[in-house]
Formats: structure tokens, sequence, C-alpha cells
């Protein structure tokens, strides 16, 4: 299944579900199959979503810090904590979810999906 999310003021952004599913759950804490995102609380889920992105940053850089600690000193192939990193970052994916709901924000107009 495909999420479209569109706005007056930007072109459609198409994700795949669960994507899209994801960044609804940071941005809303639930992921609805349809919905809107009113103007006013644009800045709120602006912020929400950044500062996922930024943690998942900062939780990927201290995997790779603590996998490199754990490969010098036992020669490991995976990260301290056996996990092993997603190809895809959440600053990738969330990017152009970014882009239109900061477009948004700058030229006011809500964002709805699955309507």
């Amino acid at each position: 299944m495909l999420f479209k999310f569109k706005s007056q003021v930007t072109s459609d952004l198409i994700m795949l579900e669960a994507d899209a599913r994801r960044l609804l759950h940071i941005m809303l804490g639930h992921d609805p199959d349809k919905g809107i995102i009113l103007v006013r609380d644009l800045p709120v889920v602006i912020a929400k979503l950044e500062s996922a992105v930024d943690q998942d940053e900062a939780a990927r850089l201290q995997r790779s810090q603590d996998a490199q600690n754990a490969s010098a000193a036992a020669d490991a192939s995976v990260d301290a904590m056996g996990e092993v990193l997603e190809p895809v970052r959440l600053a990738q994916r969330a990017s152009p979810m970014l882009k239109l709901l900061r477009h948004c924000l700058r030229d006011p107009s809500d964002v709805v999906w699955g309507v």
C-alpha cells in the first residue's frame, strides 16, 4: 500500500506504507490511514520529526563507535549489541516529509493523506 501526502502548495509525496506509518507515528503518536495536519500544528510536528532524526543519528553514531571498539578488541563483524545497522537512515526517509512540512509552514497549507 502507498500513502500519498497532499497539500495545496506542494507536489504530492508518495511513500511506502511502512515508511509513512513510521513517520506518522513519530509525528502524531499514531499512524492513521487518513488524516490531516493543520497549519497551526506544523511547528510541533516538524520539531518532533527533527528530534527523532537527531536521536536516530546519535544512536547510529554510538552503535558505530561501539562496533569499532568491539572490532578492535575482538575482531567482530557486527556491532557490540549484535545488531546490524539499517542501510537507510531515518534522516533519509524523513527528508522529503520535512521539506513538504516546511514548505506548508512557509506558504500556509494543511497536509492531508488518505482522502
